[in-house]
């Protein structure tokens, strides 16, 4: 992002020409390695929570599981912008394919969300979906958190984006750990697919604010 795209009441202090050139690659790096990290724990996170969502027939655990696919396919925009020798020139192609993962993850939600309250199979329970929620819960803040701060302090709108997905992550394991507690505990199937349409709801939101490039504060 060029110094003229970066609003002053948006970036502040944290532009990019504020930052001391070693300072920057120190926070390059650190970025690069909270980037790997994140894409590590969401291969296992989404292949479990995809499979436990099929096996249950659960359209939120099968929807956190494509977060989690997309967590993946946003940390990899973020790590191919920073690959390169000026990572700002790659800033709004990357904040384009972040948001366009969050917009997928919103409509394909949505539809089977609808498909599972007009009378689709209810969710069974899920010990699996719990305890994969639960470790979420915990994991994902300390990522997100590291990321942005780091993403801030260097400038970069992609890498606070990213962190964005990352603590949305966390947002959505709450509520899919609420959702399949009220499914088993209760028998409540319809909570199911009704957290399946917040995660919708939360994504596209991030999805708007990630294409207007308003990720920078």
């Amino acid at each position: 992002m060029s110094e003229g795209e970066c609003k002053d009441e948006c970036c502040g202090d944290f532009a990019p020409k504020a930052v001391a050139t070693q300072r920057r690659i120190a926070l390059s790096r650190r970025v690069r390695m909270l980037v790997a990290a994140t894409i590590s724990y969401n291969v296992v996170e989404a292949a479990v929570a995809i499979g436990a969502g099929s096996a249950a027939s659960s359209t939120a655990l099968i929807g956190f599981g494509l977060d989690s696919v997309i967590e993946v396919s946003s940390a990899t925009a973020v790590a191919w912008q920073f690959s390169g020798a000026d990572p700002e020139a790659r800033e709004r192609t990357a904040l384009k394919l972040i948001a366009v993962s969050f917009f997928a993850l919103a409509g394909y939600v949505t539809v089977e969300s609808v498909r599972s309250l007009w009378g689709a199979e209810a969710a069974a329970h899920s010990v699996v979906g719990i305890w994969l929620a639960a470790l979420s819960l915990v994991v994902m803040p300390v990522l997100s958190r590291a990321q942005r701060r780091a993403g801030r302090e260097l400038g970069s709108a992609s890498a606070v984006a990213d962190s964005k997905q990352t603590l949305l992550c966390t947002y959505l394991s709450g509520v899919l750990l609420v959702g399949l507690l009220l499914n088993s505990l209760l028998g409540w199937s319809w909570a199911d697919p009704a957290v399946a349409l917040i995660i919708a709801a939360v994504a596209l939101r991030e999805g708007r604010e990630a294409w207007r490039g308003r990720h920078c504060c």
